[in-house]
């Protein structure tokens, strides 16, 4: 995609480690908000936190936004009313650009930010969140349907989800059979599945313009 940063859409879903994700954002931070977000007409985040926000009235404690990158989904969720929202990514550069957003009374937007590989087991207790979100995180290479587990572990009972998955990367990985075991061993609810534009209409690549995401929306039983 045409924008003002050396990186695009294509240098992220062309990663396949961890490694490879630590690199590219530690690079891009600095410029993933205006060079990336804005230029791109890049919109997927808005449309997963406005379908957690339509599950406002379930959520009753903290949300965790995973692979919350600069912190825009935080930044939604605050302004949708969620009180408290912590925020996990790889990418320690990341989460300093997330650490300087402030609300509209100039708190911060997140109560905890936390860097962590998705990968591996996450140092938090069982049970804590009330809401699970993630909007970009599932998109390309490494992070399969597997790391949903850990996911499920530090939401309670009740948890509402919302997870942004790119629709080919759902397709490939398999992500399918994944809820539908969790499905019927009674670890969350039957997941809604929506289709979204990852991109506006006003997206500047054609190549790209096109490009979907299937956001799960389910709850932790």
């Amino acid at each position: 995609m045409s924008n003002n940063s050396k990186f695009d859409v294509d240098d992220a879903y062309a990663l396949e480690t961890p490694d490879d994700s630590v690199r590219l954002y530690g690079e891009w931070a600095d410029t993933y908000d205006s060079a990336f977000v804005r230029s791109t007409g890049y919109v997927v985040y808005q449309r997963v936190a406005e379908l957690l926000l339509q599950q406002r009235s379930l959520i009753n404690g903290a949300v965790l936004d995973v692979g919350c990158g600069t912190g825009i989904v935080g930044e939604c969720l605050r302004e949708g009313g969620i009180e408290v929202v912590d925020g996990v990514d790889i990418s320690a550069p990341m989460l300093a650009e997330a650490g300087k957003k402030k609300t509209k009374d100039d708190d911060p937007v997140y109560r905890k930010l936390i860097a962590a590989d998705l990968t591996k087991r996450l140092d938090m207790p069982d049970n804590q969140y009330a809401g699970l979100i993630s909007a970009g995180t599932f998109t390309h290479g490494h992070l399969g349907p597997d790391s949903l587990d850990e996911l499920w572990r530090v939401a309670a009972a009740g948890a509402v989800c919302a997870i942004g998955v790119r629709d080919t990367h759902y397709k490939s990985m398999d992500f399918a059979e994944k809820l539908s075991i969790d499905f019927a061993a009674g670890t969350i609810s039957k997941p809604d599945i929506a289709v979204v534009d990852m991109y506006s209409a006003q997206a500047c690549d054609p190549a790209h313009a096109d490009d979907k995401a299937l956001i799960v929306i389910c709850q932790i039983l």
